[in-house]
């Protein structure tokens, strides 16, 4: 599951659903991965070291947090340029906020892409779909 994050943000304790899902369903074939981004109002002003310590801190995230990057326009990271191709969301193509989550599968091919205000413990039913069978 890739996330776009903020440290300041009105949804940031989704951090905390998103951390959850992690515990639940992480392991070989699930993780989520968080990717700061400064874009929407400013809200990750933080360094990565400052971004890491909140997470940590704040949330106790145990999935990886990359460097920020940039989501939308023409230094957009190649990922979202990806994502964003496969599955272009309500208004079009471009992330529109904080926390926009595409679901991958093993494949690397885009499941479904879930609007920021979607809480992560929604997703569980998807994420379940995707894992293999416990034999």
């Amino acid at each position: 599951l890739i996330v776009n994050t903020p440290s300041k943000c009105g949804l940031t304790p989704q951090y905390e659903g998103l951390q959850q899902l992690q515990e639940q369903y992480g392991g070989d074939n699930f993780t989520v991965i968080g990717f700061p981004c400064n874009q929407f109002a400013g809200q990750e002003p933080g360094s990565n070291e400052e971004i890491q310590q909140f997470c940590s801190l704040n949330y106790n995230v145990s999935f990886p947090v990359m460097a920020k990057i940039d989501v939308n326009g023409r230094s957009a990271d190649p990922l979202y340029k990806y994502l964003k191709k496969e599955k272009s969301g309500v208004l079009g193509g471009a992330i529109k906020w904080n926390f926009t989550k595409f679901l991958i599968d093993a494949d690397g091919n885009v499941v479904k892409r879930y609007a920021p205000n979607e809480a992560p413990e929604s997703i569980a039913p998807d994420i379940q779909a995707l894992l293999p069978s416990a034999t």
